[in-house]
């Protein structure tokens, strides 16, 4: 299996140089004619092909080589350089590279629509892979991507709600759901020398058809969680009370009444209103 093959060309400034004097001697050889037509005729020939084969490479970019079909290896020295003229050189890149997917429609492990998007930063590793092992690794990193994120959203809830024994979801688990994105497009991206440096969810939301029920539905869980805890305060207050009244022995109350008095203060505790009172002017019993 080839690999990458890291190769350093000659200067191209003492190239520049050649090329200089072979077509100040071609052009100088028609006015003076101190060498035979057809040498001045190849010496610009010759010049020419030369320019050819100069290349300037900058930090972090890199030249793939191939002479005739066969890989002859990668140029990553940054400058000025020269190689062989009939070499094909195809620019690649090894500077970080930032891709936002689409959001993606896609269901959850529960079967609910999600929108789901992500931000996958990369770069590329291998020259080799990238330039000769898929047909466009441009292209080959957004289709892979995308695939990697549509799997993982499949295979795990959106939130707990319905599933309420998962220990990650989508919505809560960011850092573990980031760590198995990147991982998962990492391995996809292997064959083609991509080095994924960072892989995150950047957008997340239930899909516009059960948007509005799934917010009713986390609003009344909100209430009745919070209904839950005012009922747990009411009913301490009320046993306090009671417990108060028959310590201190201010009132001494029969089951009747501690029932009426329990009701009542329930319904003062747990209302969602504030409570209107009543003065009683007559008697205990009227």
């Amino acid at each position: 299996m080839n690999s990458e093959k890291i190769i350093k060309p000659s200067s191209g400034y003492f190239m520049l140089f050649v090329v200089l004097l072979l077509t100040a001697a071609g052009v100088a050889n028609f006015f003076l004619h101190f060498i035979p037509l057809w040498a001045g005729i190849a010496a610009l020939v010759l010049a020419l092909i030369m320019m050819l084969g100069f290349l300037a490479v900058e930090p972090n970019s890199t030249r793939v080589l191939t002479l005739f079909g066969d890989y002859a290896g990668t140029v990553k020295t940054p400058g000025f350089l020269w190689a062989n003229p009939f070499l094909v050189k195809k620019k690649i890149t090894q500077r970080a590279h930032n891709l936002e997917t689409s959001q993606l429609k896609v269901n959850d492990k529960q079967g609910n629509p999600i929108m789901i998007a992500a931000v996958v930063v990369w770069k590329v590793s291998d020259t080799y892979r990238a330039a000769f092992d898929v047909e466009n690794y441009l292209k080959f990193v957004e289709i892979q991507s995308e695939s990697a994120l549509r799997k993982m959203a499949m295979e795990y809830s959106y939130d707990n709600f319905e599933d309420e024994n998962a220990e990650i979801t989508l919505r809560s688990s960011s850092s573990e759901i980031n760590e198995m994105l990147e991982k998962e497009i990492s391995e996809r991206l292997m064959i083609a020398g991509i080095e994924v440096i960072e892989a995150r969810i950047s957008h997340l939301a239930y899909a516009q058809e059960i948007a509005s029920a799934m917010l009713q539905r986390q609003q009344a869980t909100a209430v009745v969680a919070a209904r839950s805890k005012i009922v747990e305060g009411a009913v301490g207050m009320v046993e306090m009370a009671l417990s108060a009244l028959s310590a201190k022995e201010i009132v001494h109350l029969d089951e009747e009444k501690k029932a009426a008095m329990v009701s009542n203060l329930l319904v003062v505790l747990c209302s969602d209103k504030s409570a209107s009172p009543i003065v009683n002017t007559g008697t205990l019993h009227q």
